[in-house]
């Protein structure tokens, strides 16, 4: 029998609750409850002293299916491209004009949030995407 492994992706960046809740947006994450016995994430931030305050947060898949997203704060800014990023999969099934009009759409709602638009890659068939950048510079497609 395979095991199969529960995972979280994580993300390098300049402020994390902020990147959390955009990419909360994004996917339809929630963020979690904060941890016990805390009944406010400000009443746990504010126990801790404050060089750790906001150097992290997270977004989790409120069906639990998903990877929870973690986002950790660190000193340096983005200088390359990522060599890991996430595809927003919302034309799985479609090709064509039918595929590109719903990654349209998906951008359009995106933009409006801080996410930027790079550039189309369009093939005609099902392997058409478009890819983004979130709101710190993370590369991302929507597919």
């Amino acid at each position: 029998m395979a095991l199969i492994r529960k995972f979280q992706v994580t993300f390098d960046c300049a402020e994390p609750e902020r990147l959390a809740r955009f990419w909360c947006e994004v996917l339809g994450y929630v963020v979690p409850p904060p941890p016990e016995p805390f009944a406010t994430w400000d009443e746990y931030k504010h126990s801790l002293p404050p060089e750790k305050r906001d150097s992290w947060s997270a977004c989790v898949d409120p069906s639990g299916e998903g990877p929870r997203l973690f986002f950790q704060r660190v000193p340096e800014g983005k200088v390359v491209k990522n060599r890991v990023h996430l595809d927003v999969r919302v034309g799985t099934g479609l090709i064509g004009k039918e595929r590109l009009a719903t990654l349209e759409a998906e951008c359009t709602r995106l933009l409006p949030l801080g996410a930027v638009r790079q550039r189309l890659l369009y093939d005609g068939g099902d392997d058409s995407c478009i890819v983004m950048q979130d709101i710190e510079g993370n590369e991302f497609c929507i597919d």
